[in-house]
């Protein structure tokens, strides 16, 4: 269906929202006959499928389950699981299912106009951060560029713009890569692993897996984690293009086709003339914005990405530089009383918490939500040495509790047992109070924010504004 004649073919987009409505208007546009089903009945999904209704496009809300019968294809979300009845009636009907990242490469170059290449990454944590960082990387070399997929802009949107992008900085997930069986990027990039979304995939071998088709059919680099041989394996199982090579990054001294650091500088050995000895310069550690650990891994990954479209050391150096994080991850917040607060409400695994707790010594931690079946032994076993204090909060705090009671016993801990809007200014004030200066205050939740807040954006906007209220009383 690459090159299907799109007139009159009947296609089925499952779920609305960032990837569905784009998708549904695409395929529309181009004489398809599209009927969307959505799980949801809500007020934003009404009004979507209006706006979609208008253009004559058949909107079924409420029924996600099931395959009309005409579908011929089904183009669906990247977060629908694939144990649901409309995938199980499409595999017996011989119904193929694509996703969204699946429509966008078989529709890239349609138009006549040559494909931008995509550079992909994914990961189980640094994802947005690294495209970013990727897409500013390449604007600084003067290309025309974009950070879509999973960052929340719509890949589709960017294939098929009037003004083609010269490259595409690609965020992908596992959900994505799953139902992405034809995507073959420039260079891809798995950032790290660490068990997530098991439920989705059934186990850390299929979670793996799914990440590891980052890696299919890459032209030019495979990029890996040198710190993680779970993604070296990766690269080792995957089917790529002859010459493609294997591209690790770590954030000790590199080796051969490695970047890493030495001495406060990021280096390249990968793309040199000679690099059994030579190195080259990209950056400054201190160009990384903010500088903590995971951070600097993110920024080397990019670099590798970027270096392996030919962009020159200096455009690494000022894109990195002109980089600015989202907000809530690592962000500080304010220095109150010679206490420094730092908002990482996106570190919402023990994965992403781990990375967070090890940039900061000594830490007032503030932790808790919803775990998603996470356990926190060796979380903190691992940062028990870097804890002044712990507030816990949220739904699952107690597991958290009780893996301080075995790890860090002689760390105190406040356990907060309310879910109001006071919470959070609760929780900093008692952080705090167990805080001494020179302590940094640090958000880092390890898990998920909806049993108190509509999203992690919003948990760290409470912080934040406890934070500053905290700095008036200061003042």
């Amino acid at each position: 269906m690459s090159n299907v004649d799109w007139q009159g073919k009947h296609v089925t987009v499952a779920g609305l929202g960032v990837s569905g409505v784009p998708a549904a208007r695409a395929l529309h546009g181009r004489g398809a006959l599209v009927t969307v089903v959505n799980d949801g009945d809500d007020e934003r999904s009404r009004a979507q499928a209006a706006e979609l209704e208008a253009l004559g496009i058949t909107v079924r809300l409420g029924d996600g389950d099931t395959l009309p019968e005409s579908a011929e294809l089904v183009v669906t979300a990247p977060g629908w699981m694939p144990g649901k009845p409309l995938f199980q009636a499409a595999a017996e009907a011989d119904v193929p299912v694509w996703g969204d990242v699946e429509l966008a490469w078989r529709l890239r170059g349609l138009d006549g106009r040559d494909p931008a290449p995509w550079l992909a990454v994914t990961g189980t944590n640094g994802k947005t951060t690294t495209v970013r960082m990727l897409a500013s990387i390449l604007e600084a070399a003067g290309l025309r560029t974009a950070a879509v997929g999973n960052i929340g802009v719509s890949l589709l949107d960017a294939v098929l713009a009037d003004e083609p992008y010269d490259v595409l900085a690609v965020e992908l997930s596992s959900y994505q890569l799953h139902w992405a069986p034809s995507l073959r990027a420039h260079s891809g990039a798995v950032l790290n692993l660490a068990p997530d979304h098991l439920d989705w995939h059934g186990s850390m071998e299929g979670y793996a897996a799914d990440k590891g088709r980052v890696y299919e059919g890459n032209t030019v680099a495979c990029v890996y984690n040198a710190q993680d041989g779970a993604t070296e394996d990766l690269v080792r199982e995957a089917d790529v293009e002859e010459g493609c090579r294997a591209i690790g990054f770590t954030l000790g001294t590199p080796g051969p086709s490695q970047l890493g650091v030495v001495d406060g500088i990021l280096v390249d050995r990968a793309f040199v003339a000679n690099r059994q000895k030579q190195a080259q310069e990209l950056a400054e550690v201190g160009d990384v914005n903010p500088p903590a650990p995971h951070n600097i891994a993110n920024a080397l990954a990019a670099a590798a990405l970027a270096r392996a479209f030919g962009v020159q050391p200096s455009a690494v150096r000022d894109g990195l530089r002109a980089f600015r994080p989202d907000a809530h991850r690592i962000e500080h917040v304010a220095d109150v009383a010679g206490v420094t607060y730092i908002d990482d409400s996106k570190a919402t695994n023990t994965h992403a918490a781990e990375a967070s707790l090890a940039a900061y010594e000594p830490i007032v931690w503030i932790a808790g939500g919803l775990a998603k079946g996470a356990t926190f032994d060796e979380l903190v076993s691992g940062a028990e040495k870097r804890l002044r204090g712990v507030v816990l909060m949220g739904a699952d705090r107690a597991l958290i509790r009780e893996a301080l009671a075995r790890h860090a016993p002689e760390v105190p801990v406040v356990d907060l047992d309310r879910t109001d809007t006071g919470a959070m200014s609760a929780a900093v004030r008692e952080a705090a109070r167990l805080a001494s200066p020179g302590d940094t205050v640090l958000l880092a939740p390890a898990c998920a924010s909806m049993d108190m807040f509509a999203n992690y954006n919003k948990r760290g906007e409470a912080f934040a504004d406890a934070v500053r209220q905290l700095a008036d009383e200061s003042a």
